[in-house]
């Protein structure tokens, strides 16, 4: 058995396919675990939900910014973005199926797979323990799953508090935990983010650094995706950050890291021919 960790699908269809068959995935013997962003930006969000939920349990998937995007338009009143590619999931018959799954995606994933390792979309606090992210993401998660997510929904966008304290509480504690999980690249350190850079390293603001610079009291494999710019590389990281990125729906490509091997698998990007 071999586990894959996949960074961001937002919608490469065509290339998630492509991977499945260059890693050999075999869903009665391996596993999946798709760091977010499963749907938006690229031609086939529809299909990318459909291809993952059919995995069953071979496929685990945290939550992305996008994929939050989606369940805010769909059921927080949110308005679509100019660029979204979520017009077929929304008109899709199976539309509610495929919502409530996602819904009930977490934020946050650990499991010792002869390391213990973590999956999240965007990155990981060095204020946060690794239990103390499991507890905050566990409340995100709790409101997802309750009468009270079509009110979370349509308030959870913004970029305040910018600054996580233990004190936070209603929307802004909410917030506060969904923009470190699924927004983070850039902090200060005292755990600030920035949420206006987004592309390399050389976009960093003063003051500010890669959230996988800052060093760590534990010993984990992080895993994540969300950063593009940084095509599926961590220079000087200060902690075992494993970047799956790499940014198939901009022209880049698709990336499998085998958990076990360290051996990364990657397909181009239909988007250059």
């Amino acid at each position: 058995m071999n586990t894959y960790a996949i960074g961001d699908l937002q919608g490469c269809h065509a290339e998630f396919v492509d991977l499945l068959e260059a890693i050999d995935f075999d869903p009665g013997r391996d596993r999946l675990w798709l760091a977010g962003d499963i749907v938006n930006r690229g031609p086939g969000s529809l299909d990318c939900l459909r291809e993952v939920t059919a995995l069953g349990d071979a496929a685990v998937t945290v939550l992305g910014n996008h994929d939050l995007h989606l369940l805010a338009v769909a059921r927080g009143g949110a308005a679509l973005n100019r660029k979204d590619t979520l017009d077929d999931i929304l008109a899709a018959p199976d539309r509610e199926a495929l919502l409530d799954w996602l819904q009930t995606r977490p934020l946050l994933v650990r499991e010792t797979l002869g390391h213990d390792t973590l999956m999240v979309h965007a990155g990981l606090l060095p204020q946060w323990s690794l239990d103390q992210a499991a507890r905050l993401a566990g409340e995100v998660e709790t409101v997802l799953d309750s009468e009270r997510a079509g009110t979370f929904l349509a308030r959870m966008y913004g970029n305040a508090p910018a600054l996580w304290c233990d004190d936070l509480d209603g929307i802004d504690r909410l917030r506060g935990i969904v923009n470190v999980f699924t927004r983070m690249r850039f902090i200060d350190a005292a755990g600030r983010l920035d949420f206006a850079a987004k592309e390399g390293l050389d976009s960093a603001p003063s003051g500010f650094a890669p959230w996988f610079q800052y060093p760590r009291a534990d010993d984990v494999q992080l895993l994540f995706g969300h950063w593009a710019a940084l095509e599926g590389k961590t220079p000087d990281s200060r902690i075992n950050a494993q970047a799956l990125d790499t940014g198939c729906v901009w022209g880049g490509s698709l990336t499998a890291l085998n958990l076990a091997s360290g051996e990364r698998t990657s397909v181009p990007s239909r988007k250059r021919n």
